[in-house]
């Protein structure tokens, strides 16, 4: 499978993530969006599936927001040991549980029983093999369920566009320690400050106040941007196809990020 390949450390970006930026405050902010998006105002008798939980930040927000039952895997590790913790720093609540597994391993999906809310945020496009991990998602779907991704949008006005940062993402997972710094402040400095100093206060205004977006943090994202691979991006109307093929209707579409929101129900 991809994953086996070349392959941006996830998970060590989550852990570095948890360990600098986690707060009460961002938790809260991240159960907000999720609950917002799925038009709930909580998980009560739900339960809950985390596809790539990553930090586990999302799964701890289904926990807080009531959810009666939680799975969250990852195929990277260090993202099933963070979130781990996380369920320690919660208490250690038996209805939670914390696995290994690739959405793309049929044998590992045999095991989990479908879901009231199927959560997998910026997930499957970086599988290497974007459609079967949508197809595989659904089949995690209670008849009943909803299903919340996000996934890179290839329609957005991305400038360069989606092809140029395939090969940036490439060179970033190949290059030194030293390399990847110096990729980063290339790209905070090319498409942040637009080659202007003057921006420096917006870009600390932007750094700050990052953690309203669905409770992250600048760098960890600068980071997951640059080095995310595999990456696959998705056109709206084939990722509307795909729906329809499914059988499943789109029930609300949020757009003008780099990864755009989907949350689909069965017809």
């Amino acid at each position: 499978m991809a994953e086996q390949g070349m392959r941006f450390g996830f998970g060590k970006n989550w852990k570095n993530y948890i360990k600098k930026y986690y707060s009460e405050e961002r938790l809260e902010i991240a159960r907000e969006h999720l609950l917002n998006f799925l038009h709930l105002d909580n998980l009560q008798g739900k339960s809950f599936l985390d596809i790539g939980c990553g930090s586990g930040l999302h799964s701890l927000a289904a926990l807080r927001s009531g959810a009666a039952q939680i799975v969250s895997f990852d195929f990277d590790q260090d993202s099933v040991d963070i979130t781990k913790q996380l369920k320690e720093y919660a208490g250690n609540p038996s209805h939670w549980t914390v696995l290994q597994g690739s959405i793309l391993d049929d044998q590992f999906l045999k095991t989990l029983a479908p879901a009231d809310i199927v959560y997998s945020w910026g997930v499957l496009h970086h599988t290497g093999a974007m459609w079967q991990a949508m197809d595989n998602t659904v089949q995690l779907m209670k008849d009943t369920a909803l299903l919340y991704i996000a996934l890179y949008d290839y329609d957005i006005q991305v400038n360069p566009p989606a092809e140029f940062w395939l090969e940036v993402k490439q060179r970033y997972n190949r290059g030194s320690w030293l390399i990847k710094r110096r990729m980063e402040l290339w790209y905070i400095w090319e498409f942040v400050l637009y080659k202007n100093w003057r921006a420096v206060p917006e870009l600390i205004g932007r750094v700050t106040g990052y953690k309203q977006s669905r409770g992250m943090a600048f760098f960890t994202d600068v980071r997951d941007w640059l080095g995310g691979w595999p990456m696959e991006f998705a056109k709206r109307e084939d990722v509307k196809q795909w729906a329809e093929k499914t059988g499943l209707d789109m029930a609300t579409i949020k757009t003008g990020e780099a990864n755009t929101e989907y949350l689909f129900k069965r017809k």
